[in-house]
Order: C-alpha cells, then sequence, then structure tokens
C-alpha cells in the first residue's frame, strides 16, 4: 500500500496547511461565513441614547460572553477557559470604556462607529507586531468588537449546522469554535492560524481534527464538496479520487484498531524484551492536556512548557494564579513527577520584551531574560515552591549556557526558599532542580554541569539548530537540521556518559524523543528518560517492547563510528528490519 507522502506526492487536489489537532475525516464541507456588518458613520444628536445603547450591548455582550465561558468549563480546563475570562475583561476595561463614551460626546458620531474605530487602533499594533503571538489574539480582539456592534444593530450570531460537516472558514474566533462545536462537526478548516492559535487549541481540547493556516481553502472548498481532513500532517484532499478515499478510509480503519490495541498497552511499562525499563514521560503545553497523559499510561510529566500559560492568558499571571495551576498539576498527576520548565521567554516565544533584538535566538531568552528580571523569575520560582507540597514537582532552567547561570538561579531559589520559611509556608524543600542541555556550550561542559545540578535534560529541538547552525523553520536550508548527523550522534553520547558518570538521570524531550526511526539509537545510547506528546506515548511503548536493549546498544555503538546521516538512518532502518519491528507511522 502507498504511504501517505505516496499520496501527497502525487495529489493535484491537495490543500497544505498545518496539522493543529490530530485525526482523519471524511467528510462534506460546510463554509462558515459571518455576515459582514456595515458600520453607519452617521452624525447623532442624542447623545445620553447613544450612550445608553452602548451601555446595553456591552451588558448583552458581557452575558453571552458569560455563557460561552460556562460552555468552555464545562468542555475544557480551568487555564483554557480562562480564554474566555480575558475576553471579559476587555468588556470591563475602563479606559477603553471611557475612550469610547468621550469620542461620543465629543465626535457625536453612531456608537458603532466608535466602537469599531477605537478598538481598531489596538488590532492595528497587533497586527504589525512581527510575533504571530500577537496577530493572533487581534483576531479574538475582533470577536469582541464585532459582537458589541452586533448588538448595537440588534443582530444574532446564527449557526445553521444540522448534520455531520467539517466546517471551512477564513478564521474561528474562540467563541465560534466552542459554540460549533456544540453542533454536529467533525473537523476545523481555516485560512488563517497557527498552532498557537485559540482556535487550534480549542480544538486540541476538545479532540476535533483540525488543519489551520491553509490561506486558500475558502477559496478552493465549495459547500457541500466531499473533502478528507488529515490532522496529523496538515493536508486537505477535495473532492478525493476513489483510490485516495480507499486509502484513507482503510488509514482510518487502521487507526482506530490501533488505537484499540495501543489501549492495552496503557498499564504496561516501556520494557526493552530483555527487561531494561525505560520511563516514558509527557511534554504538556497547558494543563488541559493533563487527562491525555493520565489516558496514555505516561510515567509523569517530563516536560511542562510553563510559558504557555502566558501565550493562553496574554500576560504574567501574579505568584497566587500560577501556584494555583501548579498545584492542580501536581495534585493531577500524583504519585507521578512533574518537571516545570520555567518561563523559556524570547526568541520565537512569548513577546516580553518593548524592542526589537536583530537576532532574538542569540538574544535575550530563557534564562538569560529571567535572570536580567529577577522580580518576575523570583514570583515564579515562589510560586512553584509553594506548589511543591506533595513532593512531585521538579524545576528546570532552560537555556544554560554557563555555570554561572545556574548558580545565580540556584542563589535566587535559595532566596525564595528561605522567604517562604520566614512566612511559616510548607514547601518541598529538597525540591529538584535540573537544565535543559540545548546550546553547544552546555553539551561540552556536561560533565561540570551534572555535579551542579540533580538532573539534565536535553532538548534537542534548539539543540541542533545550534549545532548545525541552521534555522530549523527556513526552508532554505531546513535540510541541514539533521536529527541523525553524526554530530548529533556523539554529542548525545557524550552528554549521556558524562551525566552517568556523575550518576545522574539523563531525559531527551525534544521532538527527536517521539521519532520512532530516533527510539532504538536513544535508548541505545543511554537515554533513560524519553518525554514526547501524551499522544505518542503509546506508540512509544509499542516500539520499545520490540527490541532488546543489548541490541540497541550495539546499533549506538555502531551509530556513533559513522560520519555522514544518510548511514546513520540507513543503519537504523536495517535494525528494524533486521528486528521485524513495524514503525508506527509505517502502520498510520
Amino acid at each position: 500500500m502507498k504511504s501517505f507522502q505516496e499520496i501527497y506526492r502525487a495529489a493535484e487536489n491537495k490543500i497544505a496547511g498545518i496539522g493543529a489537532a490530530p485525526g482523519i475525516i471524511i467528510g462534506e464541507a460546510y463554509l462558515y461565513t459571518k455576515e459582514k456588518l456595515q458600520i453607519s458613520k452617521a452624525d447623532i444628536e442624542d447623545i445620553p441614547k447613544a450612550k445608553k445603547d452602548l451601555t446595553e450591548a456591552i451588558a448583552k455582550s458581557k452575558k453571552e460572553l458569560y455563557k460561552i465561558f460556562s460552555i468552555a468549563r464545562e468542555k475544557m480546563d480551568e487555564v483554557r477557559a480562562a480564554i474566555f475570562e480575558a475576553q471579559l475583561m476587555i468588556l470591563d476595561d475602563p479606559i477603553l470604556l471611557d475612550e469610547i463614551g468621550k469620542r461620543i460626546e465629543i465626535e457625536r458620531k453612531s456608537p458603532e462607529y466608535i466602537v469599531d474605530d477605537e478598538i481598531s487602533k489596538y488590532q492595528s499594533k497587533m497586527i504589525l507586531s512581527h510575533e504571530s503571538y500577537m496577530k493572533e489574539r487581534a483576531l479574538d480582539i475582533e470577536d469582541i468588537k464585532q459582537r458589541i456592534i452586533r448588538n448595537l444593530q440588534k443582530k444574532r450570531w446564527e449557526s445553521k449546522i444540522d448534520h455531520n460537516v467539517i466546517v471551512v472558514s477564513e478564521t474561528l474566533t474562540p467563541a465560534d469554535t466552542i459554540l460549533l462545536s456544540r453542533n454536529k462537526v467533525l473537523a476545523f478548516i481555516t485560512d488563517h492560524g497557527g498552532l498557537t492559535s485559540h482556535a487550534a487549541i480549542i480544538s486540541r481540547s476538545l479532540n476535533i481534527p483540525a488543519v489551520v493556516g491553509t490561506h486558500n481553502s475558502t477559496i478552493l472548498i465549495k459547500d457541500g464538496d466531499e473533502i478528507i481532513v488529515d490532522g496529523f500532517y496538515g493536508y486537505i484532499l477535495t473532492k478525493p479520487t476513489p483510490e485516495q478515499k480507499e486509502f484513507f478510509i482503510e488509514k482510518r480503519r487502521r487507526l482506530i484498531e490501533l488505537q484499540k490495541e495501543l489501549e492495552e498497552l496503557k498499564d504496561e511499562k516501556a520494557v526493552t524484551k530483555d527487561g531494561k525499563e525505560i520511563k516514558l514521560s509527557a511534554n504538556v503545553d497547558v494543563s488541559g492536556e493533563i487527562d491525555l497523559v493520565v489516558t496514555s499510561g505516561a510515567s509523569g510529566i517530563g516536560l511542562y512548557r510553563s510559558e504557555q500559560i502566558l501565550n493562553e492568558l496574554g500576560e504574567f499571571p501574579n505568584e497566587d494564579e500560577q501556584a494555583k495551576i501548579y498545584s492542580k498539576l501536581s495534585s493531577r498527576i500524583y504519585p507521578n513527577t512533574i518537571t516545570i520548565r520555567v518561563f523559556d521567554i524570547g526568541g520565537d516565544k512569548f513577546r516580553f520584551l518593548d524592542f526589537e533584538e536583530p537576532n532574538p535566538f542569540l538574544g535575550l531568552r530563557g534564562i538569560r531574560l529571567l535572570l536580567e528580571n529577577p522580580a518576575l523569575f523570583k514570583t515564579q520560582i515562589r510560586a512553584i515552591l509553594k506548589a511543591s507540597d506533595n513532593r512531585n514537582i521538579k524545576m528546570m532552567l532552560p537555556m544554560i549556557s554557563t555555570l554561572k547561570e545556574v548558580k545565580e538561579s540556584k542563589r535566587l531559589i535559595e532566596e525564595c526558599k528561605q522567604e517562604l520559611r520566614d512566612e511559616k509556608l510548607n514547601f518541598d524543600e529538597d525540591i529538584e532542580l535540573g537544565i535543559m542541555i540545548e546550546v553547544p556550550s552546555a553539551a561540552v561542559m556536561a560533565k561540570e554541569f551534572a555535579r551542579e545540578v540533580d538532573f539534565l535534560s536535553i532538548g534537542t529541538n534548539d539543540l541542533i539548530q545550534y549545532l548545525m547552525a541552521v534555522d530549523r523553520g527556513n526552508d532554505l536550508v531546513s535540510n541541514l537540521y539533521q536529527e541523525f548527523s553524526p554530530v548529533v550522534v556523539r554529542t548525545l553520547k557524550h552528554i549521556v556518559d558524562e551525566a552517568k558518570k556523575a550518576k545522574k538521570p539523563v531525559s531527551l524531550c525534544g521532538e527527536m524523543a517521539a521519532d520512532t526511526l530516533a527510539m532504538p539509537l536513544l535508548i541505545g545510547l543511554g537515554v533513560d528518560i524519553l518525554s514526547m506528546s501524551p499522544a505518542t506515548i503509546p506508540y512509544a511503548k509499542r516500539i520499545i517492547r520490540s527490541f532488546d536493549y543489548k541490541k540497541a546498544k550495539r546499533l549506538a555503538n555502531k551509530c556513533n563510528l559513522l560520519n555522514t546521516e544518510e548511514e546513520v538512518k540507513e543503519t537504523i532502518e536495517k535494525f528494524f528490519t533486521d528486528n521485524k519491528i513495524t514503525r508506527t507511522r509505517q502502520i498510520i
């Protein structure tokens, strides 16, 4: 049977996007469009009536959002539902509302025009930002603006979906996504948006397959068309051929079958055929994924990306708010452990600085930014310590490049501990501290770093990028981002060997950990823990339980002597063939 790559390579009816929520769906397209509101710039005479209409429209908008917020809390966790709480805060912003009121009095124009013009000013600044996060948040504000104007015009939001469909739209606001999910929606497709768009986040929470950022799906897809949505690879096939349809029906059947098989492995350990146990933990972006962690059979959370809280809330939560989030995670995952990586901000992540850096990936990011802002750093440290009562929380520092950064961080942690002691608050006095090995300087000095901390975690995404001096998001050089480069293999071996000498555990939490081809190599190199997306864990168990650790060690030793990426990959692929192991990607 053909592979996905072969099917997509030959397909002339494909639309490429970003796989935002996994799944394969075959169904009927429904083009979802909202009525374009016409904004009147008419002069007004009755100022009190205009202001009264505005007050009523805002009150009605709040009522609608409260209803959506309550639905979101039923369907998702508190953190993700807070998307709507943040929107409600905009409707309570006294500066914005006062400015709109003053402009109505001075300019004597219709309230809908003033609302549109005033809120659009905020959006324009966001849209001009280089940050995709800021552009996506502009869409949330558009929802607020349109909601107020629609209520000023006494119009209603309507959804005409009455049977199972795939929703195709230019954009989807968080409210759209939640309200449409109550209807018979099979999948979502949008022209705009990325992985961090709220529509994408909500789709993942609700387990509704989604492909976003297609640019032209609303032009190429007609209402009622039969289409195939692949939320794994991020493709849509319009009016599929009989061959394509047969392929995806079989893949969907096999996927359902495989998921049933994997459910049986949920409570089994990831143990090689000759008895070597590997811990499989989960990477978690937002606390809504905790249910997936539990059902996947993970041995804990190996990487909690705490900066995602900022992406969802759009601001820095205070100490108590953070402590509440971390405490809830700790309790949900207990007795397993959770490793909280402190805010990894900068580079391509959450916008914090007011100025543009010429090269943000080599600039003030990760631990560098936190040490430059000790008040921000200490707030998070104190929150993590406050939540550590269950003694199952570990703390991890990102983007470490010098020993001085580790020592300064440890000094601040000790300072926070003493403050909490003085406040008579309980916390884990022996909380473990680890670092991310993701820059070459930390890899070279792995021995020295291992002496300073309790554990090491290899972040292959950045490590490979910096080792190969390549921006993996740049199509012109992305072929140089090579997971299986001999440089990467030998660097990983060095890090693991030095950690072992110091008797410190080493985990690997980059995308390489979830690559089924890499698993025998990583385990053969001596990695103790693989941390990956929760959905990947059952597949990883299946692979690991299919080979011998002794053979994996011989494989790693052999790969360590090779000189090209092609040789390394061929050697690993031969290992799979010789041991009759079927890779998960080949199955799906």
